[in-house]
């Protein structure tokens, strides 16, 4: 189909390989947006078809936005290298007739840890836009957690499988890179630093999770979604103040001009 799909990675060798393939399913073209991968991405996605793109990592948004005007295609499907199109997923875009371009369309995403499908506070339905035409829309500039802005976004029941973390070890491990990410984008924005916010916003993440998502009633599950959720809030606005007390022992120690 004319459909152009776009990855963006790092160090995603495990996963580059199945996340082409799923594209290639209804894509005639791929398109890798790689931030200097020390591992064997690049070399991966260039045996299985794909156009790779080296750029150092500019944000989130920035990022999935590099490689549009590379694409041979006004309609792209993005994904993270870690997700995969479902069978009904496919089976929609392939019953698509992709004539209006202010038409974009969300995917219903199943989250995994390991073989485990979290469904638990909020992690279920998980809507994400993915497919898009880029006369239209496109990734909003955020550094963090950007999404598709669209003229027009239609809900679909179709699914993606979100193969999120490997295990609840590597859970924490990404907690740790994102909200060390999720910090340096916040500090970008100006946001200032609080002694107060890591534990405010954690202790508004736990109570979010467990009774306004109904994870209270939902188990270990709905238990594991609310402490790790307050554990990457409370990380990524401690970190925002370790980098601005870093900068400011920085500056302390520079000598006089």
């Amino acid at each position: 189909m004319p459909i152009t799909g776009i990855v963006i990675t790092l160090n995603e060798a495990a996963n580059i390989a199945a996340c082409i393939r799923s594209l290639q399913r209804v894509c005639d073209e791929v398109i890798v947006v790689d931030s200097l991968s020390e591992d064997d991405t690049v070399a991966i996605a260039e045996a299985h078809g794909a156009h790779v793109i080296a750029q150092a990592y500019l944000g989130d948004g920035p990022q999935k936005a590099h490689g549009v005007p590379f694409a041979r295609n006004d309609w792209i499907l993005a994904l993270d290298a870690d997700e995969r199109l479902a069978d009904d997923a496919v089976a929609l875009i392939e019953g698509l007739a992709l004539d209006d371009p202010s038409q974009a369309y969300a995917f219903r995403r199943k989250n995994y840890v390991g073989n485990h499908w979290i469904r638990a506070a909020g992690f279920y339905p998980d809507s994400v836009t993915r497919l898009y035409n880029r006369t239209t829309a496109g990734y909003l500039p955020r550094k963090a957690h950007s999404s598709v802005e669209a003229p027009r976004v239609k809900l679909t029941q179709a699914h993606l499988d979100h193969f999120t973390y490997a295990s609840l070890s590597h859970w924490i491990q990404r907690i740790d890179a994102l909200s060390t990410r999720d910090a340096w984008a916040m500090k970008e924005r100006g946001v200032t630093p609080s002694p107060l916010r890591p534990a405010v916003h954690a202790l508004t993440a736990t109570l979010r999770k467990l009774l306004f998502k109904g994870g209270l009633l939902q188990g270990a599950d709905g238990m594991t979604v609310a402490l790790t959720t307050a554990f990457h809030a409370y990380m990524k606005y401690a970190k925002l103040n370790e980098l601005y007390e870093n900068e400011r022992t920085a500056n302390a120690q520079e000598p006089p001009p």
